[in-house]
């Protein structure tokens, strides 16, 4: 058993075995401070590697984008290609189709202007024509007189009258002639009017047929331009593709390499942590055996206090099943019912009503007997606390993060610290961890605990943390 003595009167220790005990519990403080840097050490590795493994995976991404670009780009670099050729070849025909557009509308121009003097010719051989049709008129009028006066010479005259007879029938041709031709004329002008307006037609559109196959050239060309611009450019962004590819390429082995170290370093963090808490358990095995063989330790008075309170707590319990105010399989009951909107989640046991009526006698009290308690609280080896000290057990708000500090009834703590706590069936059991601060703050502290038996049966442990 635990020899249970005042610190201050325990002269008659083995002075070796405080001193063993001294140490053992120097070493545990060293050890869980290293574990706590290890821990520290591991996450920033595991950070390390996950960032590492998305510039892996990224740079992969890119590798995969920048070949498919190159392929586009060279895709788009073969139709420039054509294009370019067909765009060139149709300025060419365009160009060509241009030149010959302009010699059929300068000669439909020319044709006009040419129609236009036709037009006048006709009007001028008309008037003519008109001229000889009045003559004609104007004679066969002197050819009647001529007629008249051959008949009133008589005989005299009927040489003048046969003259005159055939001066009458020659302008009576004459006229006939000239208006044949004036029909002919109208005829003509008719058609050379046509002739006319359609040619001013189609005047204007050859002039605007050579206007627009100037303009056409011009877009044709700038078209060309833009295509070989494009291409010139597709052709750079292949090269620079090209380039991408490379730089990926030769930093990709420099990566997996860095991947593997980093790996490596981490499991080698891991094991060494592993280690580490395989001494921690050493060191605290170390020291529950040096006190337990009689080693004087300034601790020996929070350990009575805790196995003292732990009896008291195992009575309370034990005295709830014997007057019926708990069951024990409602006391043992493992199952946990979540409490809604809670963060971080808190949990109803079939026994923390229970709990809650009879644990604050015993806890609240621990508090008060040295400065150095922080905390006081029992659980069970799930590492689910129902019932903590009254300044941890305010409702929760809206801040998980003060949630975490103030409202720590009602829930699990499955560390490693808690769990121990919760399981150990020996006298007694002292660990030493870090307990978060926040803001990457960390106190070092000591947990205490005893276990807690009912009708021997064992339902958990009760928890005293204090600083050293």
């Amino acid at each position: 058993m635990i020899p249970n003595p005042d610190f201050e009167n325990a002269t008659s220790a083995d002075h070796r075995m405080s001193l063993l005990a001294k140490y053992a519990g120097r070493l545990g403080f060293e050890v869980v401070d290293i574990a706590g840097f290890l821990d520290s050490v591991d996450e920033q590795s595991k950070s390390q590697i996950a960032v590492l493994a998305d510039v892996q995976s990224s740079a992969t991404d890119v590798m995969t984008a920048n070949g498919a670009v190159r392929d586009a780009l060279t895709t788009v670099t073969s139709i420039t290609d054509q294009t370019l050729n067909r765009v060139e070849g149709s300025v060419g025909f365009v160009r060509e189709s241009g030149q010959k557009s302009q010699h059929v509308a300068s000669w439909v121009k020319d044709l006009s202007e040419r129609m236009e003097r036709v037009a006048s010719s006709l009007s001028a051989v008309e008037a003519d024509n008109t001229n000889i049709a009045d003559i004609a008129r104007q004679v066969n009028i002197l050819a009647i007189n001529a007629k008249i006066e051959a008949a009133r010479a008589g005989d005299s005259g009927r040489g003048f009258g046969v003259v005159a007879e055939a001066i009458n029938e020659l302008s009576r041709k004459t006229a006939r002639a000239a208006a044949g031709i004036e029909e002919n004329i109208a005829t003509l002008s008719e058609w050379v009017g046509r002739l006319r307006e359609e040619a001013t037609g189609v005047s204007t559109d050859a002039s605007h047929v050579i206007s627009s196959a100037s303009e056409t050239d011009l877009a044709l060309t700038e078209i060309a331009q833009g295509v070989r611009k494009t291409h010139d450019a597709t052709r750079i962004m292949v090269t620079e593709a090209d380039k991408v590819r490379d730089a990926v390429a030769r930093f990709q082995p420099a990566f997996d390499q860095i991947g593997k170290a980093a790996n490596a370093t981490a499991e080698g963090i891991h094991v060494a942590h592993e280690r580490v808490d395989k001494l921690i358990n050493t060191s605290e095995t170390i020291f529950q055996t040096t006190v337990a063989l009689g080693g004087a330790s300034e601790d020996l008075v929070f350990i009575n206090k805790v196995q003292e309170a732990a009896s008291r707590i195992s009575a309370l319990f034990a005295d709830g099943i014997n007057s019926g105010r708990i069951s024990r399989s409602d006391l043992f009951d493992q199952s946990y019912v979540e409490l809604a909107n809670t963060n971080p989640q808190q949990y109803m046991a079939r026994f923390t009503a229970f709990t809650d009526e009879v644990l604050p006698a015993v806890q609240e009290p621990m508090l008060e007997f040295n400065p150095k308690v922080v905390f006081c609280a029992a659980l069970d080896p799930n590492g689910y606390l129902p019932t903590h000290n009254v300044k941890f057990s305010a409702p929760q708000g809206h801040d998980p993060a003060w949630n975490a500090a103030n409202s720590r009834n009602r829930r699990i703590f499955s560390d490693r610290v808690g769990l121990k706590a919760g399981r150990n069936t020996e006298p007694f059991l002292l660990q030493v961890y870090r307990r978060d601060m926040g803001a990457g703050k960390f106190m070092m502290m000591k947990d205490l605990s005893a276990p807690i038996f009912v009708d021997g049966n064992h339902w958990g442990g009760l928890r005293l943390g204090y600083t050293f």
